[in-house]
């Protein structure tokens, strides 16, 4: 049995890391450029290839009969949805004559309720022509449907009122006639019976006369309804512009487009899970960032600066190989051509202290590709490296490879027994950076530390890994183990035999 202990900290990770999701979005910006850019084409590219048709509008004051101040339009929305009848527009037709179906007729107009009384109808056409006297026809159909309706409630309502001051007439003809058979004797039984006939009478009169006065105000107030609902707004076309549509439509298109396009970016960034940040890359890798390499810009004023870059990478890199006794190599993951540049520029600074061979095991030409002089290092692929010379003792091998997927872990290891992992930022996911990090320590290929190309500009987070000051001397130990010759290639605990713990009391004793 043995026991160790680790010290990990164990920190609550978001569900969503705001700030890795902001650089994973940002670092696509051609994806969502390029969906704005496809929005401002098919809106602009849309004004032209689908123009409007010829469109004239007209507005109506419609007058209710139930018009009330705190009104929610519910009385204009049933008017828009009136003019949607096939009524209306069979009757717009008849007046146009035209033989198209009131069917199809509807398609072509809208009615809108700008307020509780105004009404707007939009129409379109074949052309301005037709477009305004399809919206006059219309209007004229709604109007004079809209006065048929208010006199006909007006009708309906006096003939009601009328047909109830008739119903009391006939009772009052016969409260009449029966005053007018009663016997001449005044007992008191016949003075009471006249007396309610009175009343009777009396009641039906008045009532005879209110009738008669509502019937006659429901149809004077039909007058003032019927002036009332007229058009307000002759018919006539509308003006386009194609530039202004074409803004318009392009605007609109640009927006959806962008928004579209940052949605599927932050999505796939999410699902993806493409470390970015040197924090991230650092963490799954389980090496520190030890340099960066920014991307080859193709702006005048950047190369100068990139140069200086690579410069202070071959000489860094070059200080770390000098340093070690053993065999080093360029692993790369997502970066072969960047990662062949730096094994040359390596190799060239490497040879002006003793002959050096770089063993080419990059998948596909890579290295062929690059333009070479004269005096540069040889380049050599991995079955004929042990053929290039036979003072092999004498020359100072680096190997250059590939950790991408398919990648074969065993070969590894004749390439360097020590490597540089050379990473472009948000190319590996993170499982494959772990089993990147496994597959290495299986065959025991110290990682020395991670150039990162292509950064994001805008990251200011820490790559460097730092555990403790127990990781900071097993590996100045390891160090001395391998210059010796003696040490393993990575430092273990020996197991220790824990204590063993009493049963009882007396056991203890």
């Amino acid at each position: 049995m043995t026991t160790s202990t680790t010290a990990q900290s164990s920190a609550p990770a978001p569900l969503v890391d705001l700030q890795v999701l902001v650089v994973a979005v940002r670092r696509r910006r051609r994806l969502w450029s390029a969906a704005a850019l496809l929005g401002l084409l098919i809106g602009a590219a849309a004004a032209v290839l689908l123009p409007q048709p010829p469109t004239a509008v007209t507005k109506l004051l419609v007058a209710h009969q139930a018009d009330q101040p705190n009104d929610p339009g519910t009385l204009i929305r049933t008017d828009a949805a009136l003019l949607h009848t096939t009524r209306i527009a069979g009757t717009a037709l008849r007046s146009l004559r035209s033989p198209e179906k009131p069917e199809d007729f509807m398609q072509d107009y809208e009615g809108l309720g700008l307020t509780n009384n105004l009404l707007q109808i939009t129409v379109t056409g074949d052309s301005d022509a037709a477009a305004v006297a399809r919206a006059k026809a219309l209007a004229d159909a709604f109007v004079a449907d809209h006065v048929r309706r208010i006199q006909q409630a007006a009708d309906a309502e006096a003939k009601s009122l009328l047909d109830q001051r008739d119903r009391m007439r006939h009772d009052l003809a016969q409260v009449n006639k029966s005053i007018g058979e009663a016997p001449p004797d005044s007992g008191p039984k016949t003075s009471a019976n006249m007396e309610s006939l009175f009343a009777r009478r009396a009641e039906l009169t008045s009532r005879i006369t209110d009738f008669g006065e509502r019937a006659a105000e429901a149809r004077i107030g039909t007058p003032q309804l019927i002036a009332g609902t007229q058009i307000v707004d002759a018919p006539r076309a509308v003006r386009h512009s194609l530039p202004r549509t074409a803004v318009t439509n392009a605007t609109i298109g640009l927006v959806l487009g962008l928004v579209l396009g940052l949605v599927v970016a932050a999505v796939g960034a999410v699902v993806a899970d493409r470390p970015v940040l040197r924090r991230e890359i650092a963490s799954n890798l389980g090496v520190s960032v030890i340099a960066e390499l920014p991307r080859r810009s193709p702006r005048l004023w950047r190369r100068r600066r990139d140069r200086a870059a690579r410069e202070r990478l071959t000489t860094s890199l070059a200080r770390t190989v000098r340093g070690s006794a053993e065999s080093v190599s360029l692993l790369e993951l997502g970066c072969a051509r960047s990662t062949g540049v730096i094994a040359l520029d390596l190799a060239r600074a490497l040879a002006k202290e003793g002959p050096v061979v770089v063993v080419d095991g990059l998948p596909g030409p890579q290295l062929s590709k690059l333009r070479r002089k004269p005096e540069d290092p040889t380049v050599v692929t991995g079955e004929r490296a042990a053929a290039v010379s036979p003072q092999e003792h004498q020359e100072r091998r680096l190997g250059v490879g590939s950790v991408a997927p398919g990648t074969a872990w065993t070969d590894l290891r004749y390439l360097g027994t020590r490597t540089v992992l050379v990473v472009r930022a948000g190319h590996g996911s993170a499982a494959w950076l772990h089993t990147v990090a496994r597959q290495l320590t299986d065959q025991s290929i110290p990682v020395i530390g991670v150039v990162l190309i292509d950064p994001d500009p805008r990251d200011r987070t820490d790559g460097t890994l730092w555990d403790g000051l127990g990781t900071a001397l097993r590996g100045r130990n390891e160090l001395q183990a391998r210059q010796k010759g003696t040490g393993r290639h990575r430092t273990e605990r020996l197991p220790m035999r824990a204590a063993r713990v009493p049963d009882s009391d007396q056991e203890a004793r």
